[in-house]
């Protein structure tokens, strides 16, 4: 879920700003880096961002009476890494923000350092693990991974702006709540997620064979 605008503590929303707008700034230095060095990965970008833009778009009922989505970021850190995807992810959430009303102006900070950044790296890190045994493996789970901790990092965030009583013991107990609201859905979904990079990644290396020795991932 994104956090709808609105939501957090004017000092939470603040904080994630601070902590996400650094690593957006190095990314969007990265992404210029990238095209000056070879123009003709701008069709790649763009396609990471439009799977980022239609997967996290996706409202989907949740068994638990709220509502979630896939992420999409698991192609982006595949080829760019993780710098790269919460650039893309940025911009993702504030055209969602501006035109779907989906998350929020006040929540972008948080948002992004949520699905653009923590998610993205904790699956760049199983890709770089599993890449040189089984590349189809390494993207299914860094797809999934992005996807799931995403959801714990959600939750957290919550948890730290709403604990159920005060000190640690109420952040935890806040945190189980909301990790239990999504992870009856969020699963399936993000094991689905991961199917559905695989099949993308998959044929993106069929048709650009150059892809692999040309990305900085």
């Amino acid at each position: 879920m994104h956090i709808m605008e609105g939501y957090l503590p004017v000092e939470w929303a603040a904080f994630w700003y601070i902590f996400s707008l650094p690593v957006v700034v190095y990314g969007a230095i990265k992404v210029k880096k990238l095209l000056d060095e070879n123009s003709t990965l701008k069709s790649l970008i763009a396609v990471a961002a439009g799977f980022i833009f239609v997967l996290s778009a996706l409202k989907l009922p949740s068994v638990t009476g709220s509502c979630s989505h896939p992420t999409g970021t698991g192609v982006a850190v595949v080829f760019f890494g993780p710098a790269v995807t919460a650039f893309l992810s940025m911009i993702v959430l504030l055209y969602q923000a501006l035109l779907l009303a989906h998350g929020g102006i006040t929540t972008l900070g948080a948002n992004t350092a949520s699905m653009g950044i923590v998610g993205p790296f904790a699956g760049w890190v199983a890709y770089k693990a599993l890449k040189n045994a089984n590349m189809k493996a390494a993207v299914f789970f860094a797809a999934m991974v992005s996807d799931l901790v995403t959801y714990v990092v959600t939750s957290l965030q919550l948890a730290l702006a709403f604990p159920s009583t005060s000190g640690i013991a109420g952040i935890v107990k806040s945190a189980a709540t909301f990790m239990g609201i999504f992870a009856v859905t969020q699963i399936p979904l993000a094991i689905l997620e991961g199917i559905v990079a695989v099949m993308l990644v998959s044929y993106i290396i069929e048709v650009r064979s150059d892809v692999l020795e040309v990305v900085k991932a």
